[in-house]
């Protein structure tokens, strides 16, 4: 996939994290919403780990030298691995504290409506950047499974950006849930219940991408039909025929 697009699809999504990661501080301290506290921090880590995936692009583009005479490419994997890293300890971690947190001492969120406001919002601008890191993605994804595709793809920067996007989307709804649940029920303790799931969505998360990121950071082959492909055309030359070493 070229890199261009790679950078696009991260460009996107800097772009908006940023601006609403500002943006849900400020509801977050002004309606005392734990879930809100959460998303935001969320969408801080979001921006924090596509500057991670730039600097790796830009890393990996680095050419061959004596030290590493067979180039920089392993370094996209590597700060991809940080940015798993980094989803769990501070999103994951700091969101599940966060709920937890509420549910021990609950209390009734104020000027709720600033809270749907600004994830209404959220829900449009992660929205739009998901739309544009799914249709990259798309572009190779070929008859693949999307799960398929994604063990399959040699280039983790689109398929990073892609679900932490689905997971950003996932927890914008789950704290619409928690707020609007919490008032309508009378159960404050239910916006500390949506940060804890916020924070088991982003640990999920973190656990596919360090998975899949490790694999190919350790070495990960190219997949078994292009493997064969290689075969055949090797068994075409003199003297390699019939050999499975070749």
């Amino acid at each position: 996939m070229p890199r261009h697009s790679s950078k696009t699809v991260i460009y996107a999504a800097l772009a908006g994290n940023a601006a609403i990661a500002v943006i849900k501080f400020a509801a977050a301290g002004f309606t005392g919403s734990a879930a809100m506290m959460s998303e935001a921090i969320h969408s801080a880590v979001d921006t924090g780990n596509q500057l991670l995936l730039l600097h790796g692009l830009r890393r990996a583009a680095q050419p061959a030298t004596a030290e590493h005479p067979f180039g920089h490419g392993l370094q996209l994997y590597f700060w991809t691995f940080v940015v798993a890293i980094l989803i769990f300890g501070l999103g994951a971690g700091l969101s599940i504290l966060e709920g937890l947190d509420r549910i021990e001492s609950p209390h009734a969120v104020e000027n709720a409506y600033v809270n749907y406001a600004v994830l209404g919002l959220s829900v449009l601008f992660e929205g739009g950047a998901w739309l544009i890191a799914f249709r990259e993605f798309r572009k190779n994804r070929g008859q693949s499974t999307l799960f398929r595709a994604v063990h399959r793809s040699k280039d983790p920067t689109i398929f990073t950006v892609l679900f932490e996007d689905t997971a950003a989307l996932l927890g914008l709804v789950t704290a619409l849930l928690g707020i609007a649940l919490g008032q309508a029920l009378d159960l404050p303790v239910l916006d500390g219940v949506a940060s804890l799931v916020i924070g088991l969505i982003l640990a999920v998360t973190a656990a596919f991408l360090a998975y899949e990121s490790q694999s190919l950071l350790t070495g990960e082959g190219v997949d078994p039909e292009v493997r064969a492909s290689i075969r055949a055309i090797a068994a075409t030359e003199p003297g390699c025929s019939g050999s499975t070493s070749c």
